[in-house]
């Protein structure tokens, strides 16, 4: 393992690109309009950006697109400079009724969404566009066009996809060069200590093939990883929300890796988040792990990731292994 300093926020290049993200970075899912006001999103965001966090994350669907507002809110009072900061959204699921505004990603959509998103978080182009999840109903050529289209109007600088398999994300790649078009450059897929085989294995080749990036979503198992599900269901917690995550935050199945984890995050003497999110980051396949926070004070807890990544070596990697499983050894 190299080392890290505690302080300083690395960067990666994100995919074959040139565009340098930040380590860590910050998500609005869950939590923009639904747990957060814009004031709120502003500390949140501006406790991130004092860490050395420059890219941002959103979706059109999240909070049926009041997300992507209440960041544009955000970003208008903070008033940074545009080329300070990394912006992105997805594009699938949709937030209008119809045969072409739900579950797709057929030109239309694609045309229709995403210059909607840019009027709601008020910029004039994104730094990266999403194809949230695949569309087995859409040629795949009619996708890589749009997206590569949308590049060309100026709506954004890059595309990317979201929990595609490597097989699409090739076929993707294999049109895009075929017709000379934009290609898309990284994957957001979800990627934590219980959660490894899509990002090791199934992404492996594809990465060392084409430098393909990663924007991992998720890393702390949407709060399971940070041992607050031990002792029972706090109010105001997912599991009470009734998300899809609240089966997997109450079962009880991985409480002793977590009991586990927590000894070796108290040996380290960072918090089982941060130590969860470090693990994350210290995979070199990831080009930047996506952290969430329902408060400022949270997101101060989740950058202090860098001092656990600084602590990260051989030997305690061996020890986490030991403790999740895996399908890999890639440290």
């Amino acid at each position: 393992m190299s080392e890290h300093d505690e302080t300083t926020m690395p960067m990666r290049r994100l995919g074959p690109s040139g565009l340098q993200v930040s380590l860590l970075s910050f998500g609005s899912w869950v939590t923009f309009k639904d747990q957060m006001d814009v004031g709120a999103a502003a500390e949140s965001m501006a406790v991130a950006r004092e860490a050395g966090v420059n890219f941002f994350d959103n979706a059109e669907v999240y909070a049926g697109g009041e997300s992507e507002r209440v960041m544009g809110e955000a970003l208008a009072r903070l008033g940074w400079a545009r080329h300070e900061y990394v912006v992105t959204s997805k594009f699938f699921w949709g937030i209008h009724d119809g045969p072409n505004t739900r579950f797709t990603l057929n030109r239309k959509y694609l045309l229709e969404a995403i210059p909607a998103s840019l009027e709601r978080i008020g910029l004039e182009h994104l730094d990266v566009i999403y194809a949230h999840r695949p569309d087995p109903d859409t040629p795949i050529g009619e996708t890589v066009r749009a997206f590569s289209d949308a590049i060309d109007r100026g709506w954004a600088h890059y595309w990317g996809t979201s929990e595609w398999s490597a097989d699409e994300i090739r076929a993707a790649l294999a049109e895009a060069e075929r017709h000379h078009l934009h290609a898309p450059i990284t994957e957001q897929p979800q990627y934590h200590l219980l959660h490894r085989t899509r990002v090791e294995l199934e992404y492996r080749r594809l990465i060392a093939d084409t430098g393909y990036g990663t924007t991992t979503w998720s890393p702390l198992a949407g709060g399971l990883l940070t041992g607050k599900y031990l002792d029972g269901v706090p109010e105001q917690s997912r599991a009470k929300q009734g998300d899809f995550f609240a089966q997997q935050l109450t079962s009880g199945v991985h409480d002793d890796k977590v009991r586990a984890l927590m000894t070796i995050a108290a040996e380290l003497d960072v918090t089982v988040a941060q130590l969860a999110i470090a693990w994350c980051a210290a995979n070199p396949q990831v080009s930047t792990v996506i952290t969430g926070a329902s408060r400022p004070e949270q997101v101060a807890e989740n950058m202090g990731a860098l001092a656990a990544l600084a602590r990260l070596d051989d030997d305690v990697m061996g020890r986490i292994d030991a403790i999740v499983g895996g399908p890999t050894r890639w440290y």
